[in-house]
């Protein structure tokens, strides 16, 4: 065999095997066992794309088949088995991975802020300005008092790196999807609009974490309403202090100067004290008929109340709650 020939065939013997270690790389899976998740900013590169992903001959390779240089922002989870072809093709393509979002009944809207940037590619300072904004609430139908009522906990698939004005957007999609015509016709029996459903659903989920007794709570807030008396909600003067930490509110509490403190002013306050729950909304529209104006703590601690139809009783009910704080040393 001539010298020519061996060298040729050298030669194409390292072009098999470096196209075989090509291809081996551009194939072989981007991990060992679990989901790989890469999450993409808008100031991440593809370097910083590679040492997330620890990528290597074949993420390279890869890249410049697709001449992928410039990510686009999102959340991407890749099986363990796929490979860096697919992954960089997917990343190109800006193929997300939906985050499965479970909203829940937050009690003000900075836990909310926080909570949306712990999950999705939001800055709380965004969200709190987009909660802010007098025109965007106004386009949406709300104000700041009454966004609350705008939030309906549930699960929702959203894009990772989706913007805090198209959350609020797809949030009102989701309001009006929930506030189906029964649900109304249930309201304005209750002679409630939605958002003072939400508003009295807040208070009850604040009340009571007792799914069956909502009702009951529900009902005796509403017929406190129709005789035009003061609610004297607990809940709203603790929010008007803004001290949810309060065991036990004192008469210096109830002198809080607050369109929530329903101890001093009549209704509904301005809007919900909290995201309400699907389960008191839906104990609001559902409310228990009875005779009852008054509730207490019960004074076993069980987290339920006792209710009472005249000042009297309540007066009863009261005074053993009160020895069971005193007895706990409650302050």
């Amino acid at each position: 065999m001539g010298t020519k020939l061996r060298l040729l065939l050298c030669a194409l013997a390292v072009v098999v095997v470096a196209v075989a270690a090509s291809a081996w790389a551009l194939l072989s899976p981007v991990g060992s066992g679990d989901d790989v998740v890469v999450e993409v900013r808008p100031a991440t590169s593809v370097s910083d794309i590679r040492r997330q992903m620890k990528g290597g001959l074949g993420f390279s390779l890869a890249c410049r088949i697709f001449s992928f240089s410039q990510p686009r922002t999102g959340r991407y989870v890749f099986s363990a088995s796929t490979s860096w072809l697919e992954c960089v093709h997917m990343l190109r393509g800006h193929a997300q991975t939906p985050v499965r979002l479970v909203l829940p009944s937050v009690r003000t809207m900075a836990d909310l802020s926080g909570f949306l940037s712990r999950h999705l590619m939001m800055d709380s300072a965004a969200v709190a300005g987009a909660l802010s904004r007098p025109s965007l609430l106004d386009s949406l139908g709300f104000t700041a008092e009454t966004v609350p009522a705008l939030f309906i906990p549930n699960t929702y698939e959203l894009w990772w790196d989706t913007t805090a004005e198209s959350f609020l957007l797809r949030m009102r999609r989701e309001h009006d999807a929930f506030w189906t015509e029964e649900r109304r016709r249930l309201a304005g029996r209750q002679g409630l609009t939605p958002v003072e459903v939400a508003t009295l659903a807040s208070i009850v989920d604040e009340e009571t974490a007792n799914n069956a007794e909502k009702p009951a709570v529900a009902g005796m807030y509403l017929n406190r309403l129709r005789r035009d008396m003061l609610l004297q909600a607990d809940p709203t003067v603790k929010f008007a202090l803004g001290d949810f930490s309060l065991r036990r509110i004192r008469h210096g509490h109830l002198e809080v100067e607050s369109p929530y403190n329903t101890y001093r002013v009549k209704g509904l306050p301005p809007g919900p004290i909290r995201i309400a729950s699907t389960s008191s909304i839906d104990a609001v529209l559902h409310a228990a008929e009875h005779p009852y104006l008054y509730m207490c703590a019960n004074a076993d601690f069980s987290g339920t109340h006792v209710f009472a139809a005249t000042y009297a009783e309540h007066l009863a009910n009261a005074r053993r709650y009160q020895q069971a704080l005193n007895a706990r040393g409650v302050n």
